[in-house]
């Protein structure tokens, strides 16, 4: 087992706990996201992407667990409360905003996991790349999934422009149509820090 020394990158250390925190936050979300819908497809849908977000956890845990990271009690408190405040809110808030708010934080989710793998590079660790590509492309899928869903809505040109996000815009470069291999996507998301 590494030691944490043996990680000397305190953004990536950081951006590790984030993400293990955050999707937590996104998996208790879909939890209410999916009771919140009456359609059998679409809260099918929901539902894989909430366990894709509870295995996307345990995956970054096990990448922490190898480098002797410990989660942080402040980000599991944070985002537990934002999880299960977003969870409760869609069954308020009707169908629109949570298919919205939810395809925008996946398109930000996306690049960090590519952003996690430059990091991992610049110590010389290539060992995770594939993983780190996978949960990268899933989570681009779980943006695409609620950019098509959103695709008729009379509110999305209007939300589009007020959060720079919908369906001609993403905060990621990409391309599901022409996905590059696992040892090249870390020069996905250059434009995040």
């Amino acid at each position: 087992m590494n030691t944490p020394a043996s990680l000397p990158h305190p953004r990536l250390v950081r951006l590790l706990k984030l993400a293990y925190s955050a999707e937590r936050a996104a998996a208790l979300a879909y939890v209410g996201h999916a009771n919140s819908v009456r359609d059998p497809a679409a809260k099918a849908a929901i539902r894989q992407i909430e366990l894709d977000e509870w295995r996307h956890r345990e995956t970054v845990l096990g990448l922490m667990n190898q480098y002797g990271i410990s989660p942080s009690r402040y980000f599991e408190f944070q985002f537990a409360c934002i999880g299960w405040v977003l969870s409760l809110s869609c069954h308020l808030i009707g169908w629109f905003m949570p298919y919205y708010f939810a395809g925008r934080l996946e398109s930000g989710n996306v690049c960090e996991y590519f952003v996690m793998q430059r990091y991992f590079h610049e110590l010389g660790i290539t060992a995770h790349d594939e993983v780190l590509h996978e949960m990268g492309l899933k989570e681009k899928e779980h943006e695409v999934y609620f950019q098509n869903s959103l695709r008729n809505s009379r509110l999305l040109p209007l939300f589009e422009r007020i959060f720079g996000w919908g369906g001609s815009t993403s905060f990621n470069d990409v391309d599901l149509n022409q996905p590059v291999p696992p040892s090249a996507s870390a020069g996905y998301c250059r434009n995040r820090p």
